[in-house]
């Protein structure tokens, strides 16, 4: 499979298992290392031994089958631990089995809505008048439970985790470095955000990650990310700002506050 110089060997995407999944677009295995090397040298330690989701959609139709060996071990210099494969063929899912690891099991899936309910007319005879009256059944459905915000109060230090399972998430204290918070919804940090935000983590295209400080080491809004390697404008850095996706595209701009 060829790729051109300006194509990315790999990219990263937010998924509902809550993990990370590194696509793959070509199987070499020592390009992969390098690609990594170039990626990530000025980012030690972004990871932090954090497991992710190996994804082989892009390679599937191709006959080409990585070395998951030589592979987890460019991963294992930059602490990205693989738990998992998904998307591949079936040869390729059956090296990524010899090499440990498993298929990838199915995110959870939200139930279905349910369907308005029909009108029903019911006939009902009287015998002693002989009249017909048309009766109306109306089922009123009852209306989900909203699911209410997750507010966290208390410092959240390196390696803690949150997730807001289906609504938004407010911490009221600094998310230190190698901390990460995640929502179904958005994040509002009244206070430093250090470490990783993860907005929209079941694809929530409006969602959106405020923070009174940011200095954020990963933002990500519905699976577009952006990482410490791309520095924030100074206008911005330390600043209160806001973080949304514009079309595909992640902007963090400044938060006028009054």
């Amino acid at each position: 499979m060829s790729v051109s110089p300006a194509s990315p060997l790999f990219d990263l995407k937010s998924t509902a298992w809550w993990l990370t999944a590194l696509r793959l677009h070509v199987a070499d295995a020592a390009a992969l290392g390098a690609a990594l090397d170039e990626r990530f040298a000025d980012s030690p330690g972004l990871f932090d031994d954090e497991p992710l989701v190996i994804d082989l959609s892009p390679l599937r139709d191709g006959e080409a089958v990585p070395d998951f060996g030589a592979l987890l071990r460019h991963l294992a210099r930059h602490r990205m631990r693989a738990v998992a494969v998904q998307g591949g063929s079936e040869a390729q899912m059956a090296a990524a089995r010899e090499a440990g690891l498993p298929p990838a099991t199915e995110p959870e899936t939200r139930p279905e809505p349910r369907p308005e309910p029909e009108l029903r007319e019911v006939e009902v005879v009287r015998d002693v008048v002989r009249e017909v009256e048309v009766i109306r059944e109306v089922e009123v459905p009852v209306p989900a439970a909203a699911v209410p915000t997750m507010i966290v109060d208390k410092p959240l230090r390196s390696g803690q985790r949150v997730y807001a399972r289906g609504g938004d998430l407010v911490v009221l204290s600094v998310v230190s470095f190698g901390a990460e918070v995640i929502a179904d919804g958005s994040i509002h940090v009244y206070a430093p955000l250090r470490g990783r935000a993860i907005a929209g983590a079941r694809g929530d295209v409006n969602a959106r990650i405020f923070s009174t400080c940011m200095e954020p080491q990963l933002v990500s809004v519905a699976g577009m990310y952006r990482t410490t390697e791309t520095p924030l404008a100074d206008d911005i850095v330390g600043k209160p700002a806001q973080v949304r996706l514009e079309g595909e595209r992640l902007v963090v701009e400044p938060l006028a506050v009054n």
